[in-house]
Formats: structure tokens, sequence, C-alpha cells
């Protein structure tokens, strides 16, 4: 693969209509602008990250989240350039092509969980357990073996290719119009769902696998095809670095707000994080924190340590692997190839957050609760669709939107547009919905 292809400023549906443009901006950034004011992307801030949504003590939505992914995404961006622009200096237009690389990858960061159904991976949990073992089962028949695997595998980075390229009702081609690359830094298994295997994760739906295709054909990614002829590419360059900022930031992150929760104490956070520099660093780290009272302050200062210095080491990682990664041969993530000191550091927190974090008590309420809301939900809309001349599934389809297509002629479209509406929900209004329809909340007025 070569940068000059891998970036490329052409818009999906809009192919026809390519014309470089002059100003402030340049069409990634245009990217970015379209994503901070779409709706998909406000309502990040009524969906869960990992805790529920905050009372008195403010900690990550999906909406904060996206934001710090993207602000490292860029940072990380950019000094993956600065370290490669040596080696391209005889190469004008590589080098013009790195220039845009930052900018990519804050765009694509911000659109890596618009496709997240409400309260956090348990909705993502959710609707696989509804097909794979719930009522959803009896419809397999129905359905093709692809549609079949979309369904059981679902996955929340499918789901934001799917929200960023498909004409819902009334909109345009190509949905969000984004440009190529952007649209491939946020697929991080470029494969269809029929290769999810064990781990259940892929790329795109069976009803986007061609515009999948074309933007990869055009953008010069790696094909790595099936035995059976599935649709298998190499990563986009870029994704790796998505992934990277992705990572280091829900790491941290998720550790700094059980701080803030009391699920961690102080006197075993800090010594975890210190736990990533050398003891110059770590003396250096100490005296700062000796003027500083507030132990969340003190998190708060060697969390912005670690992410600058875990920054520093990813973009060391790419330009050390950058033949790999261009050939399609890299194996693991960024942060499986950083120094071990850091290495060792981040294993820990990892650790510490499967053991402490992700099974406390308000992690697996919200988990629980999100399971029989979602379940309920895809039951009650699912039937709907297949029955749309019932009495109680015409009232309760004239609650979805119009942009999703409950009338497609398929079942598979059907099934997906359920899909789409329960994904675009926030946690608040699925709860609302939830209530309402089990009558638990009624507005009748005297």
């Amino acid at each position: 693969m070569r940068w000059d292809t891998l970036i490329s400023d052409k818009r999906l549906g809009l192919e026809h209509y390519h014309d470089p443009k002059h100003g402030a901006r340049n069409d990634f950034q245009r990217d970015f602008d379209r994503l901070v004011f779409s709706s998909p992307f406000r309502r990040l801030q009524n969906k869960t990250q990992v805790f529920p949504l905050p009372g008195s003590i403010f900690v990550h939505n999906r909406l904060t989240h996206s934001l710090e992914v993207s602000c490292v995404g860029r940072s990380l961006a950019r000094e993956v350039a600065i370290r490669l622009r040596s080696r391209y200096e005889n190469d004008p237009a590589i080098l013009d092509s790195l220039s845009y690389i930052g900018d990519i990858v804050a765009a694509a960061c911000l659109a890596h969980d618009l496709g997240n159904p409400p309260f956090g991976h348990s909705g993502e949990k959710a609707i696989q357990a509804y097909f794979s073992e719930g009522a959803g089962k009896a419809l397999k028949d129905s359905l093709s073996a692809k549609e079949w695997n979309d369904l059981i595998h679902f996955e929340g980075n499918a789901n934001a290719f799917r929200l960023l390229t498909h004409r819902f009702n009334g909109r345009r081609q190509g949905g969000f119009a984004m440009t190529y690359s952007t649209l491939a830094s946020i697929v991080k298994y470029p494969f269809e769902s029929s290769l999810a295997g064990d781990h259940g994760k892929f790329g795109f739906f069976t009803s986007e696998k061609d515009d999948f295709v074309k933007v990869a054909e055009e953008l010069g990614m790696h094909p790595m095809h099936g035995s059976d002829g599935e649709i298998k590419y190499a990563r986009h360059p870029l994704v790796y670095i998505v992934e990277a900022a992705d990572d280091i930031c829900y790491e941290i992150m998720d550790i700094e707000d059980a701080h803030k929760l009391r699920i961690l104490s102080t006197d075993e956070v800090i010594p975890l994080l210190l736990g990533y520099f050398d003891d110059a660093r770590r003396a250096h780290i100490k005296s700062v924190m000796e003027r500083v009272d507030d132990p969340n302050e003190r998190i708060a200062y060697l969390r912005s340590c670690i992410v600058g210095l875990l920054v520093e080491k990813c973009a060391d990682a790419f330009a050390s692997h950058e033949e790999e990664i261009l050939g399609g041969t890299f194996k693991g993530s960024l942060l499986d190839h950083i120094t071990p000191l850091e290495q060792e550091g981040y294993r820990r927190c990892e650790e510490l957050s499967w053991k402490k974090i992700y099974c406390a008590s308000d992690v697996v309420e919200i988990e629980l609760a999100g399971t029989r809301i979602i379940s309920f939900l895809i039951d009650e809309l699912v039937k709907a669709v297949c029955n749309p001349s019932l009495n109680y599934s015409r009232l309760l389809l004239a609650k979805v939107p119009e942009q999703y297509e409950i009338a497609s002629p398929s079942l598979y479209g059907k099934i997906q547009a359920v899909l789409d509406h329960i994904s675009g929900m926030t946690d608040v209004y699925a709860l609302d919905l939830y209530r309402r329809l089990n009558g638990m909340s009624l507005k009748i007025n005297n």
C-alpha cells in the first residue's frame, strides 16, 4: 500500500462531484465538522461508556470519550507524520499525503463509536444474544447464512460504517458522504461477518459490503480474500492509530473514573500509574504531585503524563513497523509493540480493570438492565415489522422515525431497520420507551 493512494478526499456518494475545494478547511476537516454537528454524535452524550450516567460525579460517556480519543489520535498521527517525513523527503506526493493524517484520524476517532447501541458493550451483547440465544433464533431459516452471521455477531464498528454510508429514507446517496480515507480509518476489522470467528468481530454488514469494497479498492488496500471468496482486506494503516488512541483513552480514563467513584483508592491507583515510568521520570512526577493536595488532580496529572508517554511510544512503534503495516503483515496492535516498561504498565492496568472495574456492582447492574431493556425492545419491534397489519404493531411502528426502512421488502432489511432504530437510542430514551411499553410510565391528564 502507498500513502499517496491511501489518502483520498473523494467522497462516498459524491464521486461524480469530486472537486478540490479551496479555503481554510481541507476535506478531512470538513468530515470532522460534519460529525460534530450531526445528531448521532450529539446522542453520544447520553450513552454509557462504562459506568452509569452521572449523578453528582461526572464520569465519561460516549461523547466525552470520543472527544478525548480524537485529541489523542490527532496528536499520535502528527507524531507519526514527523517520524515518517524524512523517509519521503524526495517524494512530494507522499509528503503532501502525510500532512493530512492528523485530520483524518481526528475525524475517524470522533466516528468510531457512533454505531454503538445504548448501555455500553452490554448493548452489543444483548443484540447478539437475542438472535443466538433468544426469540430471534426462530428467524434463522428465513435469512441467508451471511445475514444471520451479521445478526449473531452484531458489532458496533460495523454499525458505525453503516450509519455513515447507508442511504436512509430521505437522505442523500452515500449517507454522510464522508471521504474514503476517513471511512476506511474506522474499520478495525476489514472483513465480513462470516470471518468473525470466535472473537465475533467484523467490519461491515452484508448490506454495506459493496460500499466497503469500493472504498478499499480506491485506496489500494491490500486484498486478503478468504478461501471461500469472503471479502477481507489488510487494515488501512491509520486504523492502527485510531485503535491505539481508543485503547489508551479507555484504559487510563476508566481507572480515573473508578477512582472518582471510589471503586479504586488513591493508594492503589498512584503506584499503578507510576509503574509506567523509569526511576528518573518517576521521581520528577512525584515532586510535582507533592505540590498538589487534591487526589483527583494528582491522578489527572498522572493520566496526562501517561497519555503523552504512550503517544510517543506508539508513534515510535508505527514508524519502526511502517513497512509491515503498509505490506499488510503487521500483527497485533501498536501497544503490543511498545517498549517493555510501558507495555507492562499497560498490562497491569488492564488486569486491575478486569478485576475491579468491569465487574463492579454499578457496571454489572447496567449490563443486566441494558440486556433486559434492549432484548425487550428488539422483540417487540421485530414482531411489529413482521406483522405490520396488527393493531399493536401499527401503534408501535408509528413511533419509529421515518428514516428507518421498516417496510423493507426483505426480512433482513426489516430487522436492520429495527436495529438501526435501537442503536440510535440513548440510554434514557431506551429506558423510557421500555417503561412506556410496559405501562410503567404513562402521561394521563385529568
